[in-house]
């Protein structure tokens, strides 16, 4: 019997490939993550996606970038870059093209990051603002895009590089999103929506959105502990505020402990003990919540074959479940 240590916890699982990509922390919606994706899709950069639940960042995460924000890449030397303008260059590098330098871009690359995506979050978040006007917000924003509608008609050739395009559509896509139909109306926009819509059809969109560079569901670390429920049973641990399953059927009473896995464990438990049932939940715990919430954690051999799995020896802490995904499933849940 050993004693898991929380921190330690990682390491205990095996290596799952030889080879060592970079690794690119995004989230599917998120237009700094897309921006930085079309970059890398287009200098076929090889990468290891882990898609981000932002509610339930995973510690590699925030060991690599304490900002603890997407995108982050990881380069397989080591070196980290967190900013997506600064992928977007290191990506333009690897393929031998040049960073949009002329004066219209700058101007809008400046105005997007700045000005306007701070008038984005004020109209996609109000109850983050409780001081201002979310609609003043959007004609402020609106009042700027028609500045930029402006620039397009002065110099319409600057609008074709797909740099440029990385960098600003992702932003404007989010703000049509808002509402499109009240957007395709909006006066003194058609230049702008005329660059903006043939790219929302574009191959180069499409391909980031989708596996392997848009997942929808998240990442699971291997820095955390798996358990596999029946969904009837969450919903119902949930109402309750308590968790008294220890595995399928039994409860931690009958068994003592509460059955849990190594993520690379977790397919060929489900196969075994859940693949007959209609839903299943899989929930991520946090192996330093569960020690917070002083329930020791064993490292333990299965009676029947000896391979070793993790055992709660308490209560499952219900804060310590950080993620709780349909399994298996490509739909993205958090706990």
């Amino acid at each position: 019997m050993v004693e898991i240590q929380p921190q330690k916890a990682a390491c205990l699982e095996r290596s799952e490939t030889g080879r060592n990509p970079a690794i690119l922390y995004s989230f599917r919606r998120c237009p700094f993550a897309i921006r930085a994706r079309l970059a890398l899709a287009a200098a076929a950069v090889q990468v290891e996606l882990r898609e981000v639940c932002l509610a339930a960042k995973p510690p590699e995460l925030l060991a690599a970038s304490a900002k603890g924000t997407v995108p982050v890449l990881v380069l397989p030397d080591g070196r980290v870059i967190d900013e997506s303008q600064e992928i977007v260059r290191w990506s333009l590098e690897q393929a031998g093209r040049s960073w949009p330098d002329d004066g219209l871009a700058v101007q809008l690359i400046a105005s997007c990051d700045g000005e306007f995506k701070a008038l984005l979050d004020h109209c996609r978040y109000p109850e983050r603002h409780p001081n201002g006007d979310a609609s003043a917000a959007r004609q402020q924003a609106l009042t700027l895009l028609r500045q930029w509608n402006q620039g397009l008609l002065d110099g319409p050739e600057t609008s074709q590089r797909s740099e440029l395009q990385w960098l600003i559509l992702p932003f404007l896509r989010q703000f049509r999103g808002l509402d499109a139909e009240r957007f395709a109306l909006e006066p003194g926009l058609e230049a702008l929506r005329g660059w903006l819509e043939p790219w929302l059809e574009s191959p180069a969109l499409r391909a980031v959105m989708a596996s392997p560079w848009g997942e929808r569901r998240a990442w699971h670390s291997p820095s955390w502990l798996y358990h596999l429920t029946l969904a009837q049973e969450w919903r119902q641990a949930k109402r309750q505020g308590f968790y008294p399953w220890s595995t399928r059927g039994m409860t931690l009473q009958q068994v003592g402990f509460v059955h849990a896995s190594w993520r690379h464990q977790v397919a060929a438990t489900y196969r075994r003990f859940f693949a007959d049932a209609a839903e299943v939940v899989l929930l991520a715990l946090d192996p330093q919540a569960i020690a917070n919430a002083g329930v020791p954690i064993r490292q333990e051999p299965a009676p029947d074959t000896g391979e070793w799995f993790p055992h709660l020896y308490g209560p499952l802490p219900m804060g310590a479940v950080v993620l709780a995904d349909p399994y298996p499933d490509d739909a993205c849940g958090a706990a």
